[in-house]
C-alpha cells in the first residue's frame, strides 16, 4: 500500500496549532542530522555504506508508522464503543420518561378517587367517636359528681382519698383522649383547678409541718405521700410535670420562716436582746420538733433535720442583713448581737447541742454575720461606748471640779492623805468596758481598749485644762478658793493614784509600750500640778527675797527665818500627800527656794565692803545652808535630793582669803556646777568687792581652761536657770528642766 492510499485511510486530524517552540525544535532537530549526517559522511570511505543507513533509517520509519496506526486504532474503537453506549442510553432515558407519565397519571386518577372517599372517612371517624361515646357515657356522666366529692375531699382535708379520685378522673380523661382523637370534653375542664386546688392543700399541710407532726402527724403524712405519689407518676396527653414534691418541700421552708420571722417588724430599740434571747429558746425546740416528730412523717431523702437547720438559718441571717441595714445600732444592741452571733448562736445552747443530730450542724454554712458585719457592729459598739466613757469621764470631773471651791478642806483617807473616788471611778470606767468585751472578740477587746487608752488621754488633758482654768481664776481673784494649795495637793494624789493603778489597763495581749502616752500624760500633769504648787510658794517668797542679800542679812537671821517659816507653814500639808510624789514635791520646793535664793545674790544688791564683811556673807551663807538643810529634812525630804550644798561651794570662793587663788577656786566651782557662767562668777565677784580686773579677768578665764565637765550623777542644773543680773526670772525659767517643769498655754 502507497503512502498515498496510507493517508486516506487515516482520519483526519485537525490542525495543530503553531507555537514558536515547534519550530524551534525542528530546526533543532534538522541541524542535529545534519551535523549526524556530516558525521557520518564526511569521508569517502563511509558513503559506500550509505545504502545500508537507507534501509535501516527505512525499516525504523516503518516501525514507527506501525505503532502510531495501532494507536489510532485503538483510539477509533474506544470511541466507536461510546457512542453505542450513549445510544443505549439514550433509549434507557426516554422509557423511563414514559413510564413516569404513566405513573404520573395513574397518581392524578387516585387522587380524585380518595376526594370522593373524604366524606365517607369523617363518617367513618364520626362512628367511632359516637361509639367510644355510647361505651363511656355513663362514667362520663359521674364525672361532676365525682369532682364535687374530690373537692369536697379536700375540703375536709382527707388528702390521699382527694387524690386517689383525682387520679380516677384523669384516667378516665386519658382514656376518652384516644378515641376522640385528642378531643377535650368540656366535663374536665375542672380537673386542672381540682388538682391545683389538691396541691394547694398539700402546700398548706406542709407549711404547718411542725404544728401537724405535733397535732395531727396523719395530715402531714398524707400531703408528704400525695407529693411524693404525683412525683412518680408518668404523664400523658401532653400534660407538663406536676412537681408537687418540690412544691411541698418548698412550703415546708416558706412555712418554717414564716413562723419565725414572718413579722414585717424589726426589734425596736433595746429590744434586741429580748428578740434574740426569744430565739434561743425557740430554735432549738423547733430543731428538736423536727428531728423527733416530722423526720419520720418525711421519706428520708428529705432530710429534714438538714432543710430545717439550713432554712431557719438563712432566714435568720436575711433577718439580720434587713436589722443591719436599718437605723444604726445602739451600744447595747450592737454588743448583744455580736455575741449571741458568734458565741450563743454555734454554742450549745443552740446550733451546736449536743442532742442535735450531725445534720443540724451550720458550721458549714456562710456566717451569720459577714467580715464587713462584724466590722460595722465593731465600729458601731465602739463609738456609742466612746461617747458614753467621755460623758461619764466628764460628769466625773466636773463633780471634782465643783469641789474645788468648797469652804472645806478635800477629803482625806484613814491615813490621812487627800483621797478622793474620782481615780477609782475613771479607771473603772475604762477597766470594764474593756473587760466586758472579752466575751465576745479579741479584735472588739483591741478595738475598745484603744479608745479607752485614747479617752484616758484626753481626760487627763481636761483635767490639766481645769486646773489651769482653777490657779488662773484664784490668782487673778475671779473665784478665790479658801484651800487652793490644799484641792492642788489632792490632785496630785488623784494623779499618783491614777499612775499607779494604770496598770490594770495593761492586758497581756497589748504591746508594751502601748500606755506610753498615757504615762506621759501623767507625768505632764504631775509637772503642772507641781508647777501650780510652786507658783503658790514663790508667790510668798519673793516679797523675802526682795531684801536678800542686804546688811541686815548679814547681821542678823531673820530674814532666811522668814522665809523659813513661811516655807514650813506653807509646806505642812505636804504630807498629805502620797509617795513618792511627796518626795517629788519637796524636792522641786526646795529647789525652788535655793534658785531664788541664787538669783537674789546675783542681783548686785550688796557689796562687801571689807573682808569682815566677807567673812560674815561666807558665815551667813553656811548658816542659811544648814537652816535649809534642817528645814527640809524636818518636812521629810530626803538628804541625797537637797540642793542647798551650792550655798557651800559658793561660801568657798566669798572666804577665800588670797584673789590670786580666786582662779581655783572657780575652777572647783566648775567642776561641782558645769552650768555655771561668766555672767554668775562675775556677780559673785562682784558680791566680794576686792577684786581687781585683772584678777576677775584670770577668774573667769579658768572657766575656759581644760575640757567642759560632765555634771556629776544625780546633780541637777542650777545655774543655768538663774538670770545674773537680770530681773526677777520668769518662773518657768526655773522650771525648765525640772521634773515639774511645765509651759502654762498663753492666757
Amino acid at each position: 500500500m502507497d503512502s498515498a492510499a496510507k493517508d486516506e485511510m487515516q482520519p483526519a486530524l485537525p490542525p495543530v496549532p503553531e507555537w514558536p517552540e515547534q519550530e524551534r525544535a525542528e530546526r533543532l532537530a534538522r541541524g542535529a542530522a545534519l551535523k549526524w549526517a556530516s558525521g557520518i559522511f564526511y569521508r569517502p570511505e563511509q558513503l559506500a555504506r550509505l545504502g545500508q543507513y537507507r534501509s535501516r533509517e527505512v525499516q525504523r520509519t516503518c516501525s514507527l508508522e506501525a505503532r502510531i496506526k495501532s494507536v489510532v486504532q485503538s483510539y477509533l474503537e474506544g470511541v466507536q464503543t461510546g457512542v453505542w453506549q450513549l445510544a443505549q442510553a439514550l433509549e434507557a432515558v426516554q422509557g423511563t420518561r414514559e413510564a413516569l407519565s404513566q405513573a404520573r397519571e395513574l397518581l392524578w386518577g387516585i387522587s380524585k378517587s380518595s376526594q370522593t372517599l373524604e366524606a365517607l372517612r369523617e363518617q367513618v371517624s364520626q362512628h367511632k367517636q359516637l361509639q367510644a361515646l355510647s361505651q363511656l357515657l355513663p362514667r362520663l356522666q359521674a364525672v361532676p359528681a365525682a369532682v364535687a366529692h374530690t373537692q369536697t375531699l379536700i375540703d375536709t382535708q382527707r388528702l390521699l382519698e382527694a387524690y386517689v379520685s383525682l387520679r380516677k378522673l384523669e384516667q378516665l380523661q386519658e382514656e376518652t383522649w384516644a378515641p376522640l382523637g385528642g378531643l377535650e370534653l368540656p366535663v374536665f375542664q375542672e380537673l386542672g383547678l381540682l388538682a391545683e386546688a389538691l396541691a394547694q392543700a398539700v402546700e398548706a399541710a406542709a407549711g404547718a409541718a411542725g404544728q401537724l407532726a405535733r397535732e395531727d402527724p396523719a395530715l402531714l403524712v398524707a400531703a408528704v405521700r400525695v407529693a411524693e405519689m404525683e412525683a412518680g407518676r408518668t404523664t400523658h396527653l401532653g400534660q407538663a410535670p406536676r412537681d408537687w414534691r418540690q412544691r411541698c418541700l418548698q412550703a415546708l421552708q416558706e412555712g418554717l420562716e414564716r413562723l419565725h420571722f414572718g413579722t414585717s417588724l424589726l426589734p425596736g430599740p433595746g429590744a434586741l436582746a429580748e428578740w434574740l434571747e426569744a430565739l434561743r429558746v425557740a430554735l432549738p425546740a423547733e430543731m428538736a420538733t423536727a428531728e423527733a416528730l416530722v423526720a419520720p412523717c418525711c421519706p428520708p431523702h428529705y432530710k429534714v433535720v438538714q432543710l430545717w437547720s439550713h432554712t431557719l438559718h438563712s432566714g435568720l441571717r436575711r433577718r439580720l442583713q434587713q436589722l443591719l441595714a436599718g437605723p444604726e445600732l445602739g451600744a447595747a444592741d450592737a454588743f448583744a448581737l455580736l455575741h449571741w452571733a458568734l458565741h450563743v448562736y454555734l454554742g450549745q445552747e443552740m446550733m451546736g447541742s449536743l442532742e442535735l443530730g450531725a445534720e443540724a450542724d451550720v458550721s458549714q454554712l456562710e456566717p451569720l454575720l459577714t467580715l464587713e458585719n462584724v466590722e460595722q457592729l465593731e465600729a458601731t459598739f465602739v463609738t456609742k461606748v466612746q461617747a458614753s466613757v467621755a460623758q461619764w469621764l466628764q460628769k466625773a470631773l466636773d463633780g471634782e471640779v465643783a469641789e474645788w471651791s468648797r469652804e472645806q478642806e478635800p477629803n482625806t483617807d484613814p491615813s490621812g492623805f487627800y483621797y478622793s473616788p474620782m481615780p477609782a471611778i475613771v479607771l473603772q470606767i475604762l477597766d470594764e468596758n474593756i473587760r466586758v468585751t472579752s466575751v465576745v472578740s479579741e479584735s472588739l477587746q483591741r478595738r475598745v481598749h484603744a479608745m479607752a487608752l485614747s479617752e484616758l488621754g484626753a481626760f487627763l488633758r481636761s483635767f490639766s485644762d481645769a486646773l489651769i482654768r482653777f490657779s488662773r481664776d484664784h490668782l487673778r481673784g475671779e473665784a478665790m478658793a479658801p484651800h487652793y494649795v490644799s484641792y492642788l495637793l489632792a490632785a496630785l494624789n488623784h494623779q499618783s493614784a491614777l499612775s499607779s493603778s494604770v496598770s490594770v489597763l495593761q492586758q497581756d495581749w497589748v504591746a508594751s509600750g502601748a500606755l506610753a502616752s498615757v504615762e506621759a500624760g501623767l507625768d505632764e500633769l504631775q509637772r503642772r500640778i507641781c508647777r501650780l504648787v510652786l507658783e503658790a510658794l514663790l508667790a510668798e517668797l519673793q516679797p523675802l527675797f526682795a531684801a536678800l542679800p542686804s546688811r541686815q542679812w548679814l547681821s542678823s537671821p531673820e530674814l532666811l527665818d522668814g522665809v523659813c517659816e513661811r516655807t514650813e507653814r506653807f509646806c505642812r500639808d505636804f504630807w498629805r500627800v502620797r509617795s513618792p510624789a511627796v518626795q517629788l514635791l519637796l524636792a522641786e520646793a526646795e529647789r525652788a527656794v535655793v534658785l531664788q535664793y541664787l538669783h537674789a545674790l546675783m542681783q548686785g544688791r550688796l557689796v562687801c565692803r571689807g573682808p569682815d564683811e566677807r567673812t560674815q556673807a561666807a558665815e551667813r551663807l553656811r548658816h542659811d545652808a544648814a537652816q535649809l538643810r534642817e528645814l527640809f529634812l524636818g518636812l521629810g525630804l530626803e538628804e541625797s535630793a537637797h540642793c542647798a550644798p551650792v550655798l557651800l561651794a559658793l561660801r568657798e570662793l566669798l572666804n577665800l582669803r588670797d584673789p590670786m587663788l580666786l582662779g581655783l577656786e572657780v575652777a572647783s566651782l566648775r567642776q561641782q556646777f558645769p552650768d555655771v557662767s561668766e555672767d554668775h562668777v562675775s556677780a559673785l565677784l562682784d558680791l566680794r568687792g576686792d577684786v581687781s580686773r585683772e584678777q576677775r579677768q584670770a577668774a573667769l578665764s579658768s572657766l575656759q581652761a581644760g575640757p567642759p565637765p560632765s555634771p556629776p550623777a544625780g546633780r541637777r542644773a542650777l545655774f543655768s536657770l538663774v538670770l545674773a543680773p537680770a530681773p526677777a526670772p520668769a518662773l518657768s525659767s526655773c522650771l525648765t528642766s525640772g521634773s515639774c517643769a511645765a509651759r502654762l498655754p498663753a492666757e
